[in-house]
């Protein structure tokens, strides 16, 4: 009897370990208006930041003025591209931020944000950016809102996987648009449309244009489009159309439209693979 107590005793305290470990690698998320936001702490302030999950970047980046309201020192200079154009940041070094029990990127780049602030219509202390994806194994749970940091063990075995392929900006995925053959576009949860489409096989003047204002102000072509994402088909997406890539040699921009269509997303960068669960 009393070596079944102690059994039971010791399967109550992995439990409640495990439980606890698990809430220390999730992180609630918000929607608004179709982006992903979390909140982080820094050591220079009890004052959380509003942060964009923000894949589509290629590192992660504090507004300017929050840096230095922080007195974060700024480094060198460094020019950013965006979506047609280019700003002129700073880099950071060993700024201490979490979300949660979550270590964030230690290096951030200092940028001007305030124009995506009022496009945003929220408030973007900064962005957390692919830098952070690569070092995990991260899931985001759009039906819960949470973000989770998985272990080995813990990463899905079922849902549709896709390979991932690493690029120096970014992380980009294959899908097929209009029956074409597969193309890499961008994964990019710093987008709130469903898809950004580099083509020429549609009639741009039988487009409805529509203003996005991101970094910069640009109208673009609107169309809808049949798109193909592993096995799963959808119709009548909402799509933006450009002449010109985006990012060089890649096919335009996968963002949070289509994603959130996937109950559970995960990115698991270190096996360069997508999974995605209906």
């Amino acid at each position: 009897m009393r070596r079944l107590c102690a059994i039971a005793v010791l399967a109550a305290a992995l439990l409640k370990v495990q439980a606890v470990q698990n809430v220390a690698n999730e992180i609630p998320f918000e929607i608004h208006e179709g982006l992903l936001w979390i909140k982080a702490l820094t050591a220079e302030s009890s004052e959380p930041l509003n942060l964009l999950l923000d894949t589509g970047a290629g590192a992660s980046v504090i507004n300017l003025s929050i840096a230095d309201r922080l007195g974060l020192k700024r480094g060198a200079k460094v020019n950013v591209r965006g979506v047609s154009t280019t700003l002129m940041g700073y880099r950071l070094k060993g700024v201490s931020a979490y979300a949660g029990e979550v270590p964030l990127p230690s290096d951030y780049i200092a940028v001007d944000l305030g124009k995506l602030s009022l496009s945003c219509r929220e408030r973007v202390d900064g962005l957390l950016g692919a830098d952070f994806f690569r070092a995990y194994a991260v899931q985001l749970d759009f039906k819960e809102h949470m973000l989770r940091i998985l272990t080995r063990d813990q990463v899905p075995t079922s849902g549709a996987t896709l390979p991932l392929r690493l690029r120096p900006g970014g992380m980009c995925v294959p899908i097929a648009v209009n029956g074409q053959k597969r193309q890499w576009v961008r994964l990019d949860t710093g987008c709130a449309t469903p898809l950004q489409w580099v083509t020429s096989s549609v009639r741009f003047q039988d487009c409805s244009p529509k203003v996005a204002i991101g970094l910069a102000e640009v109208s673009i072509p609107q169309t809808e489009t049949a798109v193909e994402i592993g096995n799963h088909k959808f119709e009548s997406v909402p799509t933006g159309l450009h002449e010109q890539p985006i990012f060089a040699g890649e096919a335009g921009l996968l963002g949070n439209g289509l994603l959130s269509r996937f109950s559970r997303v995960t990115i698991d960068a270190k096996s360069r693979r997508l999974i995605l669960e209906p």
